[in-house]
């Protein structure tokens, strides 16, 4: 089997309903040999300009990848800016056509599909959304490395998406690097009565719900992210939406019991929180 073909197969791993499945699909001899565990990602990416700006953000995201000692045989990015209904898609064409960020795609893989699942969708279009090119421009310029995309199906309950990060942590010991990418807090509408949300004065809520969300990861208390909405206005006004909070999610799923998780930016602005951390070593 081609390897290319592969890595894009290995990406849709999530969907197929049995772990026996997953672990013979991982171990096919030849095709995708274990490697050490792949640390995951999470960015807050905030303003898609950042793309284009050096400051104190950007330099931290250029840290996150210049400290990675190993290469990642693909990426795999989890965006709030990529958006289904109900079901769960995954963008990997061959090649991502995208102005500002010009990769492969993982693989071309289109006729595997039906091996894998009947129920899975292939989104063809050939662009990278902002959650996506925004961040990869700092943490990957050279856009080397393959990149493929998972959607986050809106309409499901938070429980679903923890229990699909569950599934993909098969991938970490396969060479593929995993980026969660959204914001924990998220209020474009407030920000952007501040005039603009890449530089303006913190809502004091908006820093009591980072803070909060900081804390419970520090104790590992994972199970209070799903039941945010427990702090009332405070979290109607910080996740008004779950499109951008969901990919932290992912991100704090997909760390094994007592690995580290290390923030590597922490600011406010407005009323969108920057926070990034990895998990596990780089």
């Amino acid at each position: 089997m081609e390897r290319k073909r592969f890595i894009k197969m290995a990406a849709l791993l999530p969907l197929i309903p049995y772990s026996g499945q997953i672990e013979r699909l991982l171990n096919l001899p030849g095709i995708f040999q274990p490697t050490e565990k792949m640390p995951v990602f999470f960015v807050g990416h905030g303003d898609p300009e950042n793309a284009f700006r050096d400051n104190p953000f950007t330099q931290s995201l250029r840290k996150m990848g210049t400290a990675l000692t190993r290469k990642p045989s693909a990426i795999l990015v989890i965006s709030g800016h990529y958006l289904t209904a109900e079901t769960t898609w995954l963008k990997v064409p061959a090649h991502f056509n995208c102005t500002y960020y010009d990769v492969d795609g993982a693989t071309r893989f289109s006729t595997m599909i039906p091996e894998l699942s009947p129920q899975v969708k292939i989104d063809e279009s050939t662009d990278l959304d902002h959650g996506a090119w925004a961040i990869l421009r700092h943490i990957m310029p050279d856009a080397s490395i393959p990149v493929m995309e998972l959607s986050v199906p809106v309409s499901q309950r938070l429980d679903y998406h923890w229990n699909l990060a569950q599934q993909l942590k098969p991938l970490r010991e396969k060479g593929v690097l995993i980026i969660g990418s959204g914001n924990i807090v998220h209020n474009l509408q407030l920000s952007l009565l501040k005039g603009t949300f890449s530089n303006g004065k913190p809502y004091s809520w908006a820093i009591e719900f980072d803070d909060w969300v900081k804390a419970r990861i520090n104790e590992r208390d994972f199970g209070s992210l799903f039941y945010y909405r427990n702090l009332g206005k405070l979290a109607r006004r910080a996740v008004p939406t779950e499109d951008h909070y969901i990919p932290m999610l992912y991100s704090i799923a997909l760390a094994d019991k007592h690995e580290e998780i290390h923030y590597t930016y922490e600011e406010v602005f407005s009323a969108v929180s920057m926070r990034c951390f990895t998990v596990g070593r780089t």
